[in-house]
């Protein structure tokens, strides 16, 4: 992954939020503010703007670069939890100019790690980390394959894990205050990290 595919990754992300941002409203609106989508709209659009601007010129300054503007423009608890994600994971490629599908699988577990850290969630409390978790580790296992492979069995990944929300009891976030009433919705926020996994997969296909 070298600086312009990772820009592709985050503009892509951005216009698949951006077409689902309704979808994701939606779904947090069943169980939460009622604001994922238009949050996270208006978040990646600042951080493609951002992109733009700063003209960073290393993947991880990319990523750094999107939290940033994550944390500075997007409501809710979205914000800080990308914020961190991105920029633990941009950190974790330091100045690599191209990173290799091992690096960029270790900037994904930073990424966890960070949101772990944060929203002190582990996996079955219904939050995006049911999503990225499964992720994380069905790249690690392709990574030797190559970047487009390990980015499919992620998102492909991250999309199950996120369905497999639906059934949850949420215990963490605003959603567990509605106790029983959280099941049988979706996570938003796992939701739009399997968008973000779905966008690697999608640039990585068509480099």
């Amino acid at each position: 992954m070298d600086v312009e595919l990772c820009r592709a990754w985050m503009l892509r992300f951005s216009e698949l939020v951006d077409a689902e941002a309704d979808r994701l409203t939606a779904l947090d609106a069943a169980i939460g503010d009622g604001d994922h989508g238009v949050n996270m709209r208006r978040g990646m659009k600042a951080a493609v703007a951002a992109l733009g601007e700063s003209q960073p010129d290393a993947p991880g300054h990319v990523l750094v670069a999107t939290g940033r503007a994550l944390v500075a423009k997007t409501g809710g608890a979205a914000g800080p939890l990308y914020g961190t994600g991105f920029r633990r994971a941009g950190k974790a490629l330091t100045d690599t100019e191209v990173a290799s599908a091992a690096e960029v699988g270790a900037a994904l577990v930073a990424m966890l790690a960070g949101i772990q850290e944060l929203g002190q969630a582990v996996e079955g409390d219904k939050t995006m980390v049911d999503a990225l978790t499964p992720a994380v580790s069905a790249f690690e296992a392709s990574a030797g394959d190559g970047l487009a492979t390990a980015a499919e069995a992620a998102a492909k990944a991250a999309a199950e894990g996120a369905v497999a929300t639906v059934p949850l009891q949420a215990r963490k976030g605003r959603a567990s205050y509605l106790g029983e009433r959280s099941i049988g919705h979706e996570d938003p926020g796992a939701a739009s990290t399997a968008l973000l996994l779905r966008a690697l997969a999608e640039v990585t296909a068509q480099s």
